[in-house]
This record gives C-alpha cells, structure tokens and sequence, in this order.
C-alpha cells in the first residue's frame, strides 16, 4: 500500500469521525521521537507460500472453529487483546497490532521477549505513546501512522487494529488471509465502535479486490458494503 492510494481512504475516514490530520501528525512524530530504534517488517516469518491468521478481539475468538483455524495458520497477527485470548489456549501470536487502548503491559512484555509490536501513533494516544513506549525493547516495535509515513514511521493502510493487521500482512507478503475473532455485528460495542467495525469492513472489501482474493469473513456481506469513499475500479 503506498500513501498516495490510502490517502483519499484516510481523508474520507478522517471526515467521517472528525479526526484531526494534525493532530495524527502529532502521535506519528511523538512515536518516532521517542524510538532509538525500530523493528524491520520483512523480519516478520511472512512470505509468499504463508498463510497468516488475522486474529480480531471479538467474542467468537473462543470459539472451536477460530482456534483451530488460528492453531493451522503458519503465522498469527493478532489485534489487541485477542494476544491474550489466543495466549489463554496456548496459541502464539508473531505480532501484535495495537494502538495502546486496552492492554499497554502485554506490549512491553511481549517486545521484552523479542515479539515485534506494531505501536500505531494517532492524534488521540499521545499520552499512551508517551507512557508505553519508552518502556519497550524497541528493537521490536513497529511503529506505524495512518497519516503520511515519516522515517521509521511506516503506513501499511488500515484504520482499526484489526484491518491494520490485514494490510500488514498484505504488505509483507502474505500467500493467503485467514480471519478469526471477527465479529462485524458485535451487539455488545458501543456506536462509535461500531462505526469503527463497518470502516474494518470496508476495508478488507477493498483489501481483498486489491488481493483478487475472497475472504471468508464477507461472505454474505459484500452486497451491503458501502464502497462509494473507496478507490475500486
């Protein structure tokens, strides 16, 4: 994903919460200058022969079905606290895609065991960043931004925790997307949640048309994505 693509895709995004350009441009430069060093993404075990688990934090991650398909990936990236649920059944996850909401201790953990975390700066986790980061073995951070990528700041396209996984992964290579722990209509999230999940959704509509893939997750959805503010032929 170059920025010159996802640009129009963050600006529609942006219009539509109210999100400040500047104020992405602030947490992307506070991440970057607090970061000595920073993790290479071709390190990560993605190829092309790999299939990689996106793993969301809905509730239907503790299901039999998302486990096993999570267990049979080669590669796990998970989103935010699904680290967590998958460490709870003893599955690993390769990286970790967050932007320091929920679970800040698991990050220093986990880049304190050499598992790269993608720390995303936005306008409204400067103190976050400011917190967490310097905390961390920054050898294994990954630090990325949804506004223009800047030094070691990259931008692999995405917006939510989840599809930013997706478009990682897209980015480094992977064979083949699987999704667990995705959960579109999860009644138990509050309006801007929810708003945040029909974005994810339009999102991996417009990842797998870039893919000329079909992924599962959509399946019986696509008919009612809204697809005017994406960039498809």
């Amino acid at each position: 994903m170059e920025f010159d693509d996802w640009e129009p895709v963050y600006e529609a995004i942006r219009r539509d919460f109210g999100y400040d350009r500047a104020g992405d441009e602030r947490g992307r430069d506070r991440l970057a200058s607090l970061l000595e060093t920073s993790f290479d993404p071709s390190k990560l075990p993605i190829g092309p022969e790999t299939t990689v688990a996106v793993a969301g934090a809905g509730p239907s991650l503790e299901t039999d079905r998302a486990l096993e398909r999570a267990r049979e990936a080669d590669v796990v990236v998970a989103a935010s606290t699904a680290v967590e649920t998958l460490a709870s059944h003893d599955i690993a996850s390769d990286c970790m895609v967050t932007d320091l909401d929920k679970n800040p201790a698991t990050v220093k953990r986990l880049t304190a065991r050499g598992v790269p975390v993608a720390v995303h700066g936005h306008g409204d986790n400067l103190d976050a960043i400011r917190t967490v980061v310097p905390d961390c073995n920054h050898d294994y951070v990954l630090p990325t931004t949804q506004a223009a990528p800047r030094g070691s700041v990259r931008n692999f396209g995405g917006f939510t925790d989840g599809d930013r996984a997706a478009f990682l992964a897209d980015h480094i290579g992977a064979a083949r997307l699987v999704f667990v722990g995705w959960d579109f209509d999860d009644p138990t999230v509050d309006p801007p949640k929810a708003r945040k999940l029909e974005w994810a959704e339009r999102l991996l509509f417009w990842l797998e048309v870039r893919r000329d893939e079909r992924f599962a997750v959509l399946d019986g959805r696509r008919d009612a994505i809204e697809t005017t503010a994406l960039p498809i032929p």
